[in-house]
Protein backbone atom coordinates (compact mmCIF):
# COMPACT_ATOMS: atom_id res chain seq x y z
CA UNK A 1 0.00 0.00 0.00
CA UNK A 2 1.30 3.80 -0.69
CA UNK A 3 -0.30 6.76 0.74
CA UNK A 4 -0.17 9.35 -2.05
CA UNK A 5 -0.49 13.02 -1.45
CA UNK A 6 0.20 15.46 -4.26
CA UNK A 7 -0.46 18.74 -3.06
CA UNK A 8 1.74 18.63 0.28
CA UNK A 9 1.15 21.95 1.49
CA UNK A 10 -2.50 21.79 1.57
CA UNK A 11 -2.44 18.21 2.68
CA UNK A 12 -0.18 19.41 5.56
CA UNK A 13 -2.68 18.41 8.62
CA UNK A 14 -3.64 15.45 7.41
CA UNK A 15 -0.61 13.90 6.34
CA UNK A 16 0.93 14.93 9.43
CA UNK A 17 -1.47 12.68 11.47
CA UNK A 18 -1.38 10.11 9.33
CA UNK A 19 2.71 9.58 9.71
CA UNK A 20 2.56 10.49 13.40
CA UNK A 21 0.08 7.89 13.88
CA UNK A 22 2.31 5.24 11.40
CA UNK A 23 5.71 6.55 12.75
CA UNK A 24 5.66 3.60 15.92
CA UNK A 25 5.15 0.89 13.13
CA UNK A 26 8.82 -0.59 12.38
CA UNK A 27 7.46 -1.58 8.62
CA UNK A 28 6.60 2.33 7.96
CA UNK A 29 8.70 4.26 5.13
CA UNK A 30 7.67 7.78 4.90
CA UNK A 31 9.22 9.39 1.24
CA UNK A 32 8.94 12.95 0.44
CA UNK A 33 9.84 13.00 -3.02
CA UNK A 34 10.23 15.75 -5.86
CA UNK A 35 10.54 12.49 -8.79
CA UNK A 36 6.59 12.26 -10.43
CA UNK A 37 6.54 9.72 -12.23
CA UNK A 38 3.55 7.17 -12.41
CA UNK A 39 6.51 4.25 -13.68
CA UNK A 40 7.68 4.91 -10.37
CA UNK A 41 4.86 3.34 -8.77
CA UNK A 42 6.03 -0.15 -9.77
CA UNK A 43 9.34 0.41 -7.80
CA UNK A 44 7.52 1.25 -4.41
CA UNK A 45 5.34 -1.80 -4.86
CA UNK A 46 8.15 -3.63 -5.19
CA UNK A 47 9.93 -2.90 -2.55
CA UNK A 48 6.71 -3.52 -0.10
CA UNK A 49 6.66 -6.71 -1.67
CA UNK A 50 9.82 -7.70 -0.94
CA UNK A 51 10.34 -6.45 2.59
CA UNK A 52 6.89 -5.58 3.99
CA UNK A 53 8.16 -2.23 4.53
CA UNK A 54 5.00 0.04 3.67
CA UNK A 55 5.59 3.17 1.83
CA UNK A 56 3.67 6.61 2.34
CA UNK A 57 4.51 9.77 -0.10
CA UNK A 58 4.24 13.08 -0.29
CA UNK A 59 4.92 14.45 -3.71
CA UNK A 60 6.04 18.37 -4.59
CA UNK A 61 8.11 20.24 -5.63
CA UNK A 62 12.07 20.35 -4.04
CA UNK A 63 11.67 23.80 -2.77
CA UNK A 64 8.34 23.09 -0.92
CA UNK A 65 9.53 19.74 0.54
CA UNK A 66 13.13 21.11 1.97
CA UNK A 67 11.29 23.85 3.31
CA UNK A 68 8.80 21.66 5.28
CA UNK A 69 11.48 19.43 6.47
CA UNK A 70 13.06 22.43 7.84
CA UNK A 71 9.65 23.70 9.62
CA UNK A 72 8.97 20.27 10.69
CA UNK A 73 12.84 20.19 12.17
CA UNK A 74 13.04 17.30 14.95
CA UNK A 75 9.37 16.39 14.65
CA UNK A 76 9.71 15.76 10.60
CA UNK A 77 8.12 11.94 9.64
CA UNK A 78 9.58 11.52 7.07
CA UNK A 79 12.57 9.53 6.52
CA UNK A 80 13.92 10.11 2.78
CA UNK A 81 13.86 12.91 -0.06
CA UNK A 82 14.02 12.33 -3.65
CA UNK A 83 15.17 14.56 -5.86
CA UNK A 84 15.62 15.22 -10.10
CA UNK A 85 18.57 17.46 -9.65
CA UNK A 86 22.30 16.92 -8.02
CA UNK A 87 22.03 20.79 -7.11
CA UNK A 88 19.22 20.33 -5.09
CA UNK A 89 20.03 17.12 -3.33
CA UNK A 90 23.22 19.43 -2.70
CA UNK A 91 20.96 21.87 -1.07
CA UNK A 92 19.73 20.00 1.05
CA UNK A 93 23.10 18.43 2.35
CA UNK A 94 24.26 22.15 2.97
CA UNK A 95 20.60 22.93 4.92
CA UNK A 96 21.67 20.45 7.53
CA UNK A 97 18.67 18.13 6.43
CA UNK A 98 20.37 14.72 5.80
CA UNK A 99 22.06 11.78 8.10
CA UNK A 100 25.14 10.29 7.32
CA UNK A 101 24.82 6.90 5.49
CA UNK A 102 26.99 3.94 5.73
CA UNK A 103 26.17 1.34 3.56
CA UNK A 104 28.90 -1.27 1.77
CA UNK A 105 25.89 -2.19 -0.29
CA UNK A 106 25.36 1.16 -1.70
CA UNK A 107 29.30 2.17 -1.71
CA UNK A 108 30.08 -0.46 -4.25
CA UNK A 109 28.00 -0.35 -6.39
CA UNK A 110 27.17 3.41 -6.77
CA UNK A 111 30.21 5.07 -8.49
CA UNK A 112 31.93 7.81 -6.04
CA UNK A 113 31.19 10.95 -8.85
CA UNK A 114 27.52 9.55 -8.50
CA UNK A 115 27.28 10.23 -4.55
CA UNK A 116 28.61 12.73 -2.15
CA UNK A 117 28.82 12.69 1.60
CA UNK A 118 25.09 12.18 2.51
CA UNK A 119 23.05 11.01 -0.41
CA UNK A 120 23.58 9.00 -3.60
CA UNK A 121 22.43 8.70 -7.25
CA UNK A 122 20.09 5.77 -8.29
CA UNK A 123 20.05 7.16 -12.21
CA UNK A 124 21.37 9.85 -14.71
CA UNK A 125 19.95 11.66 -17.58
CA UNK A 126 22.31 13.58 -19.91
CA UNK A 127 22.03 17.04 -21.63
CA UNK A 128 22.35 16.11 -25.19
CA UNK A 129 21.79 18.88 -28.07
CA UNK A 130 19.10 18.79 -30.38
CA UNK A 131 19.40 19.89 -34.28
CA UNK A 132 17.28 20.09 -36.95
CA UNK A 133 18.90 17.56 -39.88
CA UNK A 134 17.39 19.97 -42.60
CA UNK A 135 19.30 23.07 -41.47
CA UNK A 136 22.18 22.19 -39.46
CA UNK A 137 25.33 19.58 -39.50
CA UNK A 138 25.90 17.29 -36.81
CA UNK A 139 29.50 18.45 -36.88
CA UNK A 140 28.65 22.09 -36.26
CA UNK A 141 27.06 21.48 -32.94
CA UNK A 142 29.77 19.09 -31.62
CA UNK A 143 30.04 21.21 -27.61
CA UNK A 144 28.25 22.95 -25.53
CA UNK A 145 30.60 25.54 -26.85
CA UNK A 146 29.19 25.61 -30.46
CA UNK A 147 25.87 26.78 -29.18
CA UNK A 148 27.86 29.84 -28.49
CA UNK A 149 29.07 30.32 -32.08
CA UNK A 150 27.46 33.04 -34.06
CA UNK A 151 26.78 30.96 -36.70
CA UNK A 152 23.93 29.71 -35.13
CA UNK A 153 22.54 33.77 -34.61
CA UNK A 154 18.64 33.06 -34.10
CA UNK A 155 18.95 29.43 -34.31
CA UNK A 156 18.98 28.50 -30.47
CA UNK A 157 15.68 27.28 -28.97
CA UNK A 158 15.80 26.57 -24.94
CA UNK A 159 13.76 26.32 -21.43
CA UNK A 160 14.34 29.43 -18.98
CA UNK A 161 17.82 29.72 -17.64
CA UNK A 162 16.24 29.57 -14.03
CA UNK A 163 15.13 26.03 -14.72
CA UNK A 164 17.29 23.55 -12.57
CA UNK A 165 18.50 21.39 -15.85
CA UNK A 166 20.03 24.33 -16.65
CA UNK A 167 21.33 26.15 -13.69
CA UNK A 168 23.57 22.66 -13.34
CA UNK A 169 25.08 22.41 -16.75
CA UNK A 170 25.88 26.28 -16.07
CA UNK A 171 27.46 24.77 -12.93
CA UNK A 172 29.26 22.32 -14.87
CA UNK A 173 30.62 25.05 -17.30
CA UNK A 174 31.65 26.77 -14.51
CA UNK A 175 33.69 24.44 -12.59
CA UNK A 176 35.35 23.41 -16.02
CA UNK A 177 36.02 26.51 -17.19
CA UNK A 178 35.64 29.47 -14.84
CA UNK A 179 33.65 31.93 -14.36
CA UNK A 180 34.62 34.45 -16.73
CA UNK A 181 34.19 31.71 -19.19
CA UNK A 182 30.90 30.25 -18.52
CA UNK A 183 29.66 34.01 -18.76
CA UNK A 184 31.02 34.78 -22.31
CA UNK A 185 29.94 31.33 -23.13
CA UNK A 186 26.39 32.41 -21.73
CA UNK A 187 26.21 35.69 -23.76
CA UNK A 188 26.91 34.10 -26.78
CA UNK A 189 24.09 31.48 -26.32
CA UNK A 190 21.96 34.67 -25.43
CA UNK A 191 22.58 36.51 -28.92
CA UNK A 192 21.82 32.79 -30.79
CA UNK A 193 18.18 33.00 -29.29
CA UNK A 194 15.54 31.96 -31.72
CA UNK A 195 12.91 33.02 -29.22
CA UNK A 196 12.50 34.34 -25.40
CA UNK A 197 13.21 30.85 -23.49
CA UNK A 198 10.33 29.08 -22.76
CA UNK A 199 8.42 25.65 -22.38
CA UNK A 200 9.59 22.37 -21.26
CA UNK A 201 12.40 20.10 -22.93
CA UNK A 202 9.64 18.34 -25.03
CA UNK A 203 9.00 21.82 -26.39
CA UNK A 204 12.22 22.66 -27.63
CA UNK A 205 12.08 19.18 -29.50
CA UNK A 206 9.09 19.86 -31.18
CA UNK A 207 10.19 23.48 -31.97
CA UNK A 208 12.86 22.07 -33.54
CA UNK A 209 11.21 19.29 -35.52
CA UNK A 210 8.70 22.34 -36.75
CA UNK A 211 11.66 24.86 -37.75
CA UNK A 212 10.95 27.13 -34.88
CA UNK A 213 14.73 26.92 -34.17
CA UNK A 214 17.36 24.76 -35.73
CA UNK A 215 18.98 23.57 -32.39
CA UNK A 216 17.83 23.41 -28.93
CA UNK A 217 19.64 21.19 -25.97
CA UNK A 218 17.72 18.83 -23.69
CA UNK A 219 17.45 15.76 -21.08
CA UNK A 220 17.88 12.70 -22.55
CA UNK A 221 14.54 10.84 -21.42
CA UNK A 222 12.75 13.24 -23.55
CA UNK A 223 14.07 12.09 -26.68
CA UNK A 224 13.78 8.63 -25.38
CA UNK A 225 10.25 9.14 -24.99
CA UNK A 226 9.41 10.38 -28.04
CA UNK A 227 11.16 7.60 -29.91
CA UNK A 228 8.76 4.90 -27.67
CA UNK A 229 6.19 6.84 -28.63
CA UNK A 230 3.32 5.25 -30.95
CA UNK A 231 2.04 8.59 -31.70
CA UNK A 232 2.30 9.87 -35.70
CA UNK A 233 3.29 13.41 -34.48
CA UNK A 234 6.31 12.02 -32.95
CA UNK A 235 7.76 9.70 -35.05
CA UNK A 236 7.94 12.26 -37.43
CA UNK A 237 9.09 15.13 -34.60
CA UNK A 238 11.90 12.38 -34.40
CA UNK A 239 12.99 11.76 -38.08
CA UNK A 240 13.18 15.19 -37.88
CA UNK A 241 16.08 15.63 -35.54
CA UNK A 242 18.94 14.49 -34.68
CA UNK A 243 20.83 14.05 -31.16
CA UNK A 244 24.24 14.79 -29.98
CA UNK A 245 26.82 13.86 -27.51
CA UNK A 246 28.10 17.22 -26.50
CA UNK A 247 32.02 17.29 -25.61
CA UNK A 248 33.03 13.80 -26.40
CA UNK A 249 36.15 14.78 -27.35
CA UNK A 250 37.00 16.82 -23.84
CA UNK A 251 35.05 16.57 -20.75
CA UNK A 252 32.04 14.49 -21.63
CA UNK A 253 28.50 14.74 -21.68
CA UNK A 254 26.76 16.70 -18.85
CA UNK A 255 24.78 14.36 -16.82
CA UNK A 256 21.98 15.07 -14.09
CA UNK A 257 20.82 12.25 -11.64
CA UNK A 258 17.86 11.56 -10.26
CA UNK A 259 19.18 10.74 -6.05
CA UNK A 260 17.93 10.63 -2.20
CA UNK A 261 19.13 10.78 0.99
CA UNK A 262 18.19 9.51 4.62
CA UNK A 263 16.81 12.42 6.36
CA UNK A 264 18.18 13.61 9.80
CA UNK A 265 15.55 13.23 11.73
CA UNK A 266 14.06 9.93 9.91
CA UNK A 267 11.97 7.94 12.57
CA UNK A 268 12.83 4.59 10.62
CA UNK A 269 16.87 5.06 9.37
CA UNK A 270 17.02 1.16 8.99
CA UNK A 271 14.25 1.24 6.61
CA UNK A 272 15.05 4.21 4.75
CA UNK A 273 18.84 2.81 4.37
CA UNK A 274 17.42 -0.23 3.32
CA UNK A 275 15.04 1.60 0.66
CA UNK A 276 18.26 3.13 -1.14
CA UNK A 277 20.21 -0.06 -0.83
CA UNK A 278 16.97 -1.26 -2.76
CA UNK A 279 17.16 1.78 -5.31
CA UNK A 280 20.84 0.64 -6.13
CA UNK A 281 19.69 -3.84 -7.10
CA UNK A 282 19.46 -4.80 -10.37
CA UNK A 283 15.90 -5.13 -10.68
CA UNK A 284 15.21 -1.48 -9.49
CA UNK A 285 18.14 -0.09 -11.83
CA UNK A 286 16.44 -1.72 -14.89
CA UNK A 287 13.28 -0.37 -13.83
CA UNK A 288 14.95 3.38 -13.97
CA UNK A 289 15.96 2.83 -17.44
CA UNK A 290 13.20 0.58 -18.80
CA UNK A 291 10.46 2.72 -17.00
CA UNK A 292 11.43 6.43 -17.31
CA UNK A 293 14.46 5.89 -20.27
CA UNK A 294 16.86 6.94 -17.42
CA UNK A 295 20.39 4.99 -17.33
CA UNK A 296 21.48 3.03 -14.41
CA UNK A 297 23.82 4.79 -11.45
CA UNK A 298 24.90 0.95 -11.30
CA UNK A 299 27.85 0.61 -14.28
CA UNK A 300 26.97 -3.53 -14.22
CA UNK A 301 23.00 -3.09 -14.40
CA UNK A 302 21.38 -4.20 -17.47
CA UNK A 303 19.05 -2.88 -19.39
CA UNK A 304 16.80 -3.18 -21.93
CA UNK A 305 15.38 -0.06 -23.53
CA UNK A 306 15.44 -0.23 -27.93
CA UNK A 307 15.37 4.31 -27.64
CA UNK A 308 18.42 4.04 -24.91
CA UNK A 309 20.30 1.33 -27.06
CA UNK A 310 18.97 3.26 -30.36
CA UNK A 311 20.59 6.47 -28.73
CA UNK A 312 23.90 4.06 -28.61
CA UNK A 313 27.01 4.76 -25.50
CA UNK A 314 28.57 8.19 -24.74
CA UNK A 315 31.39 9.71 -22.71
CA UNK A 316 29.94 11.06 -19.82
CA UNK A 317 31.26 13.67 -17.52
CA UNK A 318 33.22 12.38 -14.41
CA UNK A 319 32.68 15.89 -12.88
CA UNK A 320 31.61 15.00 -9.17
CA UNK A 321 27.58 15.33 -8.33
CA UNK A 322 27.99 17.22 -5.26
CA UNK A 323 30.40 19.95 -6.98
CA UNK A 324 27.40 21.32 -8.87
CA UNK A 325 25.68 22.58 -6.01
CA UNK A 326 28.97 24.68 -5.39
CA UNK A 327 28.11 26.60 -8.52
CA UNK A 328 24.37 26.68 -8.66
CA UNK A 329 24.38 30.50 -7.14
CA UNK A 330 26.95 31.56 -9.45
CA UNK A 331 25.12 29.73 -12.33
CA UNK A 332 21.78 31.85 -11.91
CA UNK A 333 23.61 35.39 -11.32
CA UNK A 334 25.66 34.55 -14.56
CA UNK A 335 22.40 33.44 -16.09
CA UNK A 336 20.23 36.95 -14.54
CA UNK A 337 23.31 38.89 -16.16
CA UNK A 338 23.22 37.64 -19.36
CA UNK A 339 19.67 38.00 -19.96
CA UNK A 340 19.27 34.37 -20.27
CA UNK A 341 15.55 33.91 -18.26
Amino acid sequence: MCFRVTRPLIATLFSSAFFATASADDKILNIYSARHYQTDEQLYSAFTKSTGIRINRIEGKEEELMERVRNEGANSPADVFISVDAARLSAAHELGLFAPVQSKILESRIPAHLRAEDWFSFSTRARVIIYAKAAVKAEDVQSYADLADPKLKGKVCTRSGSHPYNLSLMAAIIAHHGEANAEAWARGVVANFARPPKGGDTDQIKAVAAGECAVAISNSYYVARLMRSDKAEDKKDIDRIGVVWPDQKTNGTHINVSGAGVLKHAPHKEAAVKFLEYLASDDAQRHFADGNNEWPAVPSAKVANPALEKLGKFKPDTLPVGSLGMYRAKAQMIFDRVGFR
